[in-house]
C-alpha cells in the first residue's frame, strides 16, 4: 500500500457541535491558541501589578505599610517566575506557535488535536496552582525565581511550606502541558506541511518555533527532575540538594546534599530557556521587518543556521550565571569562552535585520515600531550581557541591579517588544479586525521610551553597587543619594509604563467591540497565513483542497513584478509582469 504523506491526508477534524465543544474543549489549534494567549495575558498582567509593588518600596521606602519584607520577596519570586514561565514562553510558543504552524506550513490542524487541547488545560491548571499560593497559610514562596536551596524549604524564607510546594508543583504540571504542546509543534512541522513546503521555504517564524521547542524538550526535563527532587526534599526528608545544616539555632535531619547540583540543573534549563524565548521572537521579529520593509530578509539561509547554532550553544553556557558559586576556574574560562562564542550568531540575526531594512521601503506601522524598538533594546541588552559573560567583571556585579537592568533589556523588553509587534501584525488574521493605530502609536512610544527610563539608570546604580533583591537598602555608606533618587525616579517610570499598558488593553476590547472589518491581508504579506480563503481562517483553514508552494515567504518588490509581492502559493506561470520586462534579464528562479 503507498504511504500517502500527512499533508495529504484527510484529518479528523471533530466540528464542534457545541459552544463548549468550541469554545472550552475546543480541538481547533486557533482556539486553543487564542486560549493560551488569554491566560498568559491575565496572569502577565498579574506580574505586571507585582512589579509596581516592589517598586513602590524601593523608589519609596517605609511609605507604604501594606509591603513588608516577607510580601516584596514573595513578589519578587512570583514576578520572576510567572514573566519568564507562564508569560513568554506560554504566549510565545502555546499562543502564536499554535495559531502561525498549521497556517504558516499549509495544514489544516495540529497532527494530534485531542493532545493539543489537553496541553492548554495543563497550563491553566499549572496557572491556577501557582495563583492559589497567594491564598494559602504563609503565601507564595519568597526564595527568589531560581528557588535556590537549602534557602527555598528552610523556615524563615517566606511560603517555606505550602508556597514552595504549589510552586514546584505548578512548574511540573507546566512542564507537562509543554511536552504535550512541543511534540505537537515538531511533528506539525516535521510532517505535515503542505506540497511545495520545503524546509528552506518555511518563515523564520516556523524556524524559531521549531528550534525552541527542541530546546525546550530537551532542557525542561531538568527542571522537572529538579522540582520533583525538591519536593522529595521538602515532604519526604530526603537529601537530594539539602546538605546538613543548622537551622534558626537546630540541626535539620538533612545530610550530603548538593546546592550546587540544583543549580546546575536549574542552569541547564534556564539558559536554553532564555533562546525558548528568544528564538521564536527572533523569528517573528524577523517576519515583520520584511513585510513592513517591503523587501525579502536579508541572508535567509545565514538566519536559519543562526538560529540553530544559537539554539545548539545554548546548552553548553548555562553555567555563566554560576560564577560566584564557587565552581572550579577552569569551567569559568570554558563558560565565558562559549558565551563570547553564542555572542556571534547572535550578532549575525541583528546584522541581518538591519541590512533588511537598508533601502527597503520602510512603512512606519505600529509592528514595524516594535520590530524597530526590539532592535534596540536586546542590542543594549546583549552588549550588558557581554560585561556579565566576563567572569573578571561578573563577580563585583553579580548581585546588583545591573544584572536586573541586563536581564530585563534582553528577557524582558525585547521578547515583549516582538509580542507588541507580533499582536498588532497578526490580530487582522485572528479577529479580521486591525487595532487602532493611533492608540497603538501612544502604547509604543510610552513603552518603549519608559522602558529605556527604567533601565538605563539601574544600569548606573548597579554600576554603584546598589544590591539587588534587598527589601530595604537603608544609610548604607557606599550607596550616594543619587543611588535613590534614580529609585524612585525608576518606579515613577515603572508606573507610567504599566499605565501605558492599559492603553493597549483598551485598544484589543475597543477593536474588537467597535472597529469596522479590515480588508483582507492588509499588510500585502507573501506568507501562506494571509491566504486563506476565509479571514479569520474557518476550522481546518484551507476549505477543500490545501494549498501548493512554489517559493519562500519573502518575495517582495521583485524586480520588474506588477505588485509589490509574490504569494508563497502563486506559480511563475500567474506572476504578472511589467510590460516589456524581460525575465531573463536578472536569472531569477523560484526561491
Amino acid at each position: 500500500m503507498t504511504h500517502i504523506a500527512i499533508a495529504d491526508q484527510e484529518p479528523e477534524l471533530h466540528h464542534p457541535r457545541t459552544f463548549i465543544g468550541k469554545y472550552i474543549w475546543s480541538q481547533d489549534h486557533k482556539v486553543i491558541a487564542v486560549q493560551y494567549a488569554c491566560t498568559a495575558i491575565f496572569v502577565g498582567l498579574v506580574a505586571l501589578l507585582l512589579s509596581v509593588v516592589m517598586r513602590l518600596q524601593l523608589g519609596f521606602p517605609d511609605q507604604f505599610d501594606f509591603i513588608n519584607p516577607n510580601m516584596y520577596l514573595q513578589f519578587v519570586t512570583m514576578h520572576g517566575m510567572i514573566m519568564v514561565i507562564y508569560l513568554l514562553t506560554a504566549l510565545l510558543l502555546g499562543g502564536f506557535g499554535n495559531y502561525l504552524i498549521p497556517l504558516m506550513v499549509g495544514t489544516r490542524d495540529m497532527v494530534f488535536p485531542y493532545l493539543n487541547m489537553l496541553s492548554f488545560w495543563f497550563y491553566f491548571v499549572s496557572v491556577l496552582v501557582l495563583l492559589s499560593s497567594f491564598f494559602v497559610p504563609g503565601g507564595p514562596t519568597g526564595a527568589g525565581w531560581t528557588l535556590y536551596p537549602p534557602q527555598s524549604i528552610l523556615e524563615g524564607t517566606p511560603g517555606s511550606g505550602w508556597g514552595i510546594v504549589l510552586m514546584l508543583a505548578s512548574l511540573a504540571i507546566f512542564i507537562i502541558a509543554f511536552t504535550m504542546g512541543g511534540l505537537n509543534y515538531v511533528s506539525t512541522i516535521l510532517q505535515a506541511r503542505t506540497r511545495g513546503m520545503t524546509l528552506m521555504r518555511m518563515p523564520l517564524t516556523i524556524w524559531g518555533i521549531f528550534t525552541a521547542t527542541i530546546l525546550g524538550l530537551f532542557a525542561f526535563p531538568a527542571l522537572l527532575v529538579s522540582a520533583i527532587m525538591m519536593l522529595f526534599d521538602s515532604l519526604l526528608g530526603t537529601s537530594f540538594f539539602m546538605p546538613a545544616i543548622v537551622s534558626l539555632g537546630e540541626a535539620t535531619d538533612y545530610e550530603g546534599g548538593s546546592p550546587i547540583l540544583f543549580q546546575h540543573l536549574f542552569w541547564f534549563f534556564g539558559h536554553p530557556e532564555v533562546y525558548i524565548v528568544a528564538l521564536p521572537a527572533f523569528g517573528m521579529v524577523s517576519d515583520v521587518l520584511s513585510v513592513h520593509a517591503r523587501k525579502n530578509i536579508f541572508g535567509y539561509r545565514m538566519m536559519v543556521w543562526a538560529i540553530v547554532i544559537i539554539g545548539g550553544l545554548s546548552f553548553v553556557v548555562w553555567a555563566h550565571h554560576m560564577y560566584v558559586s564557587g565552581m572550579n576556574p577552569y569551567f569559568g574560562f570554558f563558560f565565558a569562552t562559549t558565551t563570547l562564542i553564542i555572542a556571534v550568531p547572535t550578532a549575525i540575526k541583528v546584522y541581518n535585520w538591519v541590512l533588511t531594512l537598508w533601502q527597503g521601503n520602510i512603512h512606519l506601522t505600529v509592528p514595524m515600531l516594535f520590530a524597530i524598538g526590539f532592535i534596540f533594546t536586546f542590542t543594549h541588552g546583549g552588549l550588558s550581557g557581554l560585561f556579565l559573560g566576563n567572569v573578571v567583571i561578573d563577580l563585583p556585579l553579580s548581585d546588583t541591579f545591573f544584572v536586573v537592568a541586563h536581564f530585563h533589556m534582553v528577557m524582558g523588553v525585547s521578547p515583549i517588544m516582538v509580542l507588541f509587534a507580533a499582536i498588532y501584525h497578526w490580530f487582522p488574521l485572528v479577529t479580521g479586525k486591525q487595532l487602532n493605530t493611533r492608540l497603538g502609536m501612544i502604547h509604543f512610544w510610552g513603552t518603549f521610551l519608559g522602558t529605556y527610563a527604567i533601565y538605563l539608570p539601574m544600569h548606573y546604580i548597579g554600576f554603584l553597587g546598589v544590591p539587588r533583591r534587598y527589601y530595604a537598602l537603608g544609610d548604607t555608606s557606599f550607596i550616594p543619594d543619587s543611588a535613590h533618587a534614580l529609585n524612585a525616579n525608576i518606579t515613577i517610570a515603572v508606573i507610567i509604563v504599566a499605565l501605558f499598558q492599559l492603553i493597549f488593553i483598551f485598544n484589543l476590547f475597543w477593536t474588537i467591540k467597535r472597529e469596522p472589518k479590515s480588508r483582507i491581508n492588509p499588510w500585502d504579506a507573501a506568507s501562506l497565513e494571509w491566504h486563506t480563503p476565509d479571514v479569520p481562517p474557518h476550522h481546518g483553514n484551507w476549505g477543500k483542497e490545501l494549498p501548493t508552494v512554489y517559493r519562500w515567504a519573502y518575495d517582495y518588490s521583485v524586480p520588474g513584478v506588477v505588485d509589490d509581492f509574490i504569494p508563497q502559493h502563486v506559480p511563475d506561470s500567474d506572476v504578472t509582469y511589467e510590460p516589456g520586462y524581460d525575465r531573463t534579464a536578472t536569472g531569477r528562479e523560484s526561491t
